[in-house]
């Protein structure tokens, strides 16, 4: 008696991933340009003598990797949700209430000469727990009720802000402002490099360091393990996953709480870079995170995204979002982010069309 084998989720394309090798060239051709036009435009608007305004150092590190990090930490975990055909909008009210919840926690546990081995660990236990916990709510919600992860995402991000508010507005975290390195803390909180420039420039790189790592066991995850290709498998046609007896449910639900866990994370990050959690904290940053997962080539109707993609998306948004703030007036900045999830959808809806008479054509001949 013979039986069939059970049909099992499709082995990843060549490339980063999932990601396209034609992609891959767009996307850093785009990235390439923008430093381009930046660098010629920063050139020309510095005054006499002063450095070029967006190729300096402190720019570089400080105004462009450092807002580029949070973008960058969550679009990895919006990639993953995205990959299933979902939405979460509650990154930024996360990213603020487990910050939040991590100053005040602290002062509590530690005093301020606490050592950081003691600290951080601590820290990230809670901002991580945080996140993980509101990416269970919305899963839950989601899958357990069969609700749009539009409309139950939108109430979350509208409760988690309303915790935020409603909760002490501003927490500042026990620790000294850390400028010279002493111990481990110091390093992983506020570790900072100081180059040789006239006069000495102290750049902040961690937040960047984090999101690299982030972002390759994002790669990691998506591409070389059994539950990212669950992933693109739900995401691509979510009735077959089932019948291949996939748990699409626990799929969904898993992602979102890496979805959360991310914006936990980001709020370490922004935790420790500034040395204070406020209520307003990643504001509006639901948008950019959105924006950097679709223009990285993240497909809204499931079963498209990578975080390497998601990764050089973030870089693209935090290069207008930074020559915006150098050359022009903020105000266009949401105009212009706007513009670009359009204009990101608007192509990727074409591209399926084409790929739908492509197999039209191909069943004909």
């Amino acid at each position: 008696m013979t039986t069939l084998a059970e049909p099992r989720p499709a082995a990843p394309k060549r490339g980063w991933g999932f990601i396209s090798e034609f992609q891959l060239l767009g996307l850093l051709t785009v990235v390439a340009v923008l430093v381009a036009v930046l660098s010629t435009a920063g050139y020309y608007g510095a005054a006499p003598g002063a450095p070029n305004k967006f190729l300096n150092p402190d720019n570089l590190v400080d105004r462009l990797a450092e807002p580029m990090s949070y973008y960058a930490i969550m679009a990895v975990g919006m990639t993953c949700v995205v990959v299933t055909g979902g939405i979460d909008l509650s990154v930024g009210a996360v990213m603020a209430l487990s910050g939040l919840a991590a100053a005040w926690e602290l002062p509590r546990l530690y005093k301020p000469d606490a050592p950081g081995w003691e600290v951080i660990p601590v820290a990230l236990a809670i901002t991580m727990g945080i996140g993980l916990l509101c990416g269970l709510i919305n899963g839950l919600l989601i899958v357990g009720l069969e609700m749009h992860p539009f409309i139950v995402t939108l109430g979350t991000m509208s409760i988690f802000r309303g915790i935020d508010v409603v909760a002490p507005p501003q927490a500042s975290l026990p620790l000294p402002d850390m400028v010279l390195p002493a111990s481990f803390a110091d390093h992983f909180i506020k570790w900072r490099v100081l180059l040789p420039t006239a006069p000495p420039t102290k750049l902040t790189p961690m937040p960047l360091i984090v999101t690299l790592a982030v972002a390759v066991i994002g790669w990691f995850y998506l591409s070389k393990t059994i539950a990212g290709r669950e992933t693109y498998a739900v995401g691509g046609n979510e009735e077959a996953a089932r019948f291949s007896g996939l748990r699409t449910g626990l799929v969904k639900l898993r992602v979102y709480a890496i979805c959360g866990m991310l914006a936990g994370v980001a709020g370490m990050v922004s935790l420790g870079f500034y040395q204070t959690a406020e209520s307003l904290t990643g504001n509006g940053y639901e948008l950019k995170v959105i924006a950097a997962a679709v223009v990285g080539g993240a497909s809204l109707m499931g079963g498209r995204g990578t975080a390497v993609g998601a990764m050089l998306g973030a870089v693209i948004i935090a290069m207008i979002t930074n020559g915006i703030d150098l050359f022009a007036s903020s105000e266009y900045e949401k105009i212009i982010v706007g513009a670009l999830i359009i204009v990101a959808v608007a192509i990727d809806g074409w591209m399926q069309k084409l790929r739908v008479r492509r197999m039209a054509a191909q069943k004909t001949i």
